[in-house]
């Protein structure tokens, strides 16, 4: 099976058990609404777990189309977005600046998340979170 070919452009944000949290009826509205808008919110092969993969613009006329459908029954998604938006995009930038960037504005920000918005391996992140907070 050939695998498709990224766009460098394109945002991933994970949603775990994004069905779980707002009901398959929601998550069917929404994979229509992504879709129209031009991003795919799509199940991460057979596990529970789903991912939304869009531009920048899309993903945030995505989130400010779930805000004026229905705030509640749409948050967990709407905080997603806002959390994977938040993340620095810059790829000018070094990992260690990138890490820098979100412990300081994060600063209860976990090692896992820190891995899984810079792609770094564990050793770079503790590396930055004691360069930042100085140990």
């Amino acid at each position: 099976m050939a695998k498709a070919k990224v766009n460098p452009n394109h945002i991933i944000i994970t949603l775990p058990s994004l069905i779980h949290r707002i009901g398959g009826d929601n998550n069917a509205q929404a994979k229509q609404l992504a879709h129209h808008l031009g991003c795919e919110l799509k199940r991460i092969r057979r596990s529970r777990n789903w991912q939304i993969i869009g531009e920048r613009d899309g993903l945030i006329a995505f989130q400010s189309a779930l805000k004026e459908e229905s705030e509640s029954k749409f948050q967990y998604l709407i905080s997603k977005l806002e959390q994977g938006l938040d993340q620095p995009n810059d790829q000018t930038e070094s990992k260690a600046e990138q890490l820098a960037a979100l412990i300081e504005h994060q600063p209860d920000i976990t090692l896992s998340e820190l891995m899984a918005r810079t792609h770094c391996s564990l050793v770079e992140a503790r590396i930055a979170r004691e360069t930042v907070e100085g140990f």
